[in-house]
């Protein structure tokens, strides 16, 4: 049972670096959203298009995530991030050490 208690530990771990990377994207393009960048900066648009996507869903599907003016979706998609940080990424390294 070990081999799957690291593959557990290893999936645990690529997760957790992905959502904190994804951390960061939504959090530059949230300062991005506050000042006039150039759409046609090749980073402005991947950070636009790497985000754009799920904030879109947000709104969608949560009623006050955009409160006139005001869109919370990024700060939805914020702590989402939060919490699967704290109980997925955990959850899957503690069962990995319960399988080892």
């Amino acid at each position: 049972m070990f081999v799957l208690g690291n593959f557990l530990n290893a999936v645990a771990l690529v997760l957790d670096r992905v959502l904190w990377l994804y951390n960061w994207v939504v959090l530059l393009a949230v300062l991005l959203s506050w000042v006039s960048a150039d759409p046609y900066n090749p980073v402005v648009r991947f950070l636009r298009s790497a985000t754009e996507p799920v904030f879109e869903w947000v709104r969608r599907r949560v009623p006050f995530a955009m409160m006139g003016a005001l869109d919370l979706s990024p700060l939805l998609v914020l702590f989402t991030i939060w919490f699967a940080q704290k109980f997925l990424v955990v959850s899957l390294v503690d069962l990995a050490i319960r399988l080892r």
